[in-house]
Parts: C-alpha cells; structure tokens; sequence
C-alpha cells in the first residue's frame, strides 16, 4: 500500500507509538517500504485526516523508531480521542483474533465486506464484535459517597461499584442487584451521567449517580476487599483520570460544591 496512512499496530499486547507528549500524533504514518502492508489489516476509519489502519504482528518492524506501549498506560496520557481510537483498534483486533473460527460448526470464518462482521461459509453463522455492557453506580449521601476497592486494585484505590449487566436485565435491575450484591444497601434516585467505552477487553461503562436509600454496609467477602462512606473532602486514592469512575466521583463533588447552599436534601423517591 502507497498511500499515506495512520497504523494502530499491536505487538505483544502493546501498541507502537512515536509517543508526541504536544499533540496526538502518537500512531505511526505510514510504514517502511520494505514493511508492504501487514496481513489482515482492518480500516477503522480516518484519524488527522488520513485513513487509519489496525494490524497485529508478530514483532516489531525492524526499523520502527517509537516504543510499543500497554494500551491502559497509554489511555493516561493521550487525549480522549486518541485513547477512543486506540480503544476501537485494540477491541476489533481481539475480534478478529478470537474469531477465525465458528463457534457453531468449527468452520474457518470469512470477513464480510463491508462491516465488521465474521460470516461462517459452513452454517451462515455471523459474529460481530462483542460489547459487555458494565453499570457503574456511585452511591450519595450529602457530602459522602460509597467507595468501595476490589482485591484486584492498586493498592489503597478506592472507586465506585461496578458490575456486568445480566441477560433479561435492564440498566436500571443491574445498578439495584450491583449495589445490594456488592455492599447490602438500598439505592434510588438513580441519574444517568455517561458512558465510556473500555476495551479491557471489551467493555461499555454506562455510569450513574444514585441516592442512599437505606441499609447497613456489608461487603461481599469474594468481591470486595473494603468499602465505607467518605467525604469528598477527605477522599482515598482514586482511579487514573481517564477512567469514567475518577469523573463520576469528581462530578459529584464539583456539584456538593456548587450547592453547599443550607438547604435540606431532597426527599429519596423510591
């Protein structure tokens, strides 16, 4: 391929970057001659204005002047954007690799043009990429919020719960059964504040806020380490900024902030 174009490629799990601090030209464009153009490429789009490729290879380019980069590092450093794109790359190429074959028949599967979708020639079976939907709920109760830390986390990381939604199940169901699994407390009040795509591996962050409606905190002793109420003036360590659960919480306490007025809470509307 001649044309110049961004590439997103993936080596080891890593993306190679010509890490640009100043800007978001962290993807290389275009690629040695000698380098042709990698086997199963796939077009994601445009990026600055040039098409943009993503390809998995089995090592670095010889003559590749950037350094390869663990996507979750790289989301903390790189504007939304650009951490959205690599998220695509990163989500389609573990598509593409676990799909080659169909998970009914056990025929190799072919792409289909067009769109991203695996197309089994044996027995028709289509496969898209698969996107789990996860809810985040950050639970309020005036000035304090409900924080809780997995065995997984960083050490000392406090965040808001989170939990895969369940097929049958709403947005709303999920954030109820999340909260009284993962802690033993009643919600209500529940407001939606955004979404984020988090392709670790291949995730949707829908976040809420929602209100303490009553209950005593009870942690689930297999998936949470700790959990208590804190005030956002005396908050533990949190998550990196470019995660949706450091927004959630920051965005509840911007709003006690801007209305530490002396009026009563309003009334939980269950």
């Amino acid at each position: 391929m001649n044309e110049l174009c961004y590439w997103l490629l993936r080596v080891d799990n890593q993306l190679l970057t010509i890490f640009n601090p100043a800007g978001d030209d962290v993807f290389p464009c275009g690629l040695p001659a000698e380098f042709a153009h990698p086997a199963d490429s796939l077009l994601l789009g445009v990026w600055q204005g040039l098409p943009c490729y993503a390809a998995e290879l089995d090592a670095i380019p010889e003559h590749f002047s950037g350094q390869p980069m663990p996507v979750r590092e790289l989301f903390n450093l790189i504007s939304e954007k650009a951490a959205a794109l690599a998220g695509r790359a990163t989500q389609l190429l573990d598509w593409q690799k676990n799909h080659r074959y169909c998970g009914h028949c056990g025929a190799a599967t072919v792409q289909k043009t067009g769109e991203f979708s695996k197309v089994c020639p044996a027995c028709q079976l289509i496969v898209y990429p698969r996107i789990s939907p996860v809810v985040m709920v950050l639970i309020g109760r005036g000035d304090e919020l409900l924080l809780a830390r997995g065995a997984h986390f960083k050490p000392g990381v406090f965040s808001a719960l989170a939990g895969f939604v369940e097929a049958g199940e709403t947005l709303e169901q999920c954030a109820v059964r999340e909260v009284q699994e993962e802690v033993g407390v009643e919600i209500c009040n529940l407001r939606y504040f955004k979404s984020q795509s988090w392709p670790f591996p291949a995730s949707l962050m829908v976040a809420f806020f929602a209100d303490y409606a009553g209950g005593m905190i009870t942690p689930d002793p297999v998936e949470i380490e700790a959990a208590g109420w804190f005030s956002c003036s005396a908050l533990p360590a949190l998550p990196a900024p470019a995660s949706i659960a450091r927004q959630l919480i920051e965005a509840y306490c911007a709003t006690r902030d801007s209305h530490q007025d002396g009026r009563p809470e309003p009334a939980c509307q269950r």
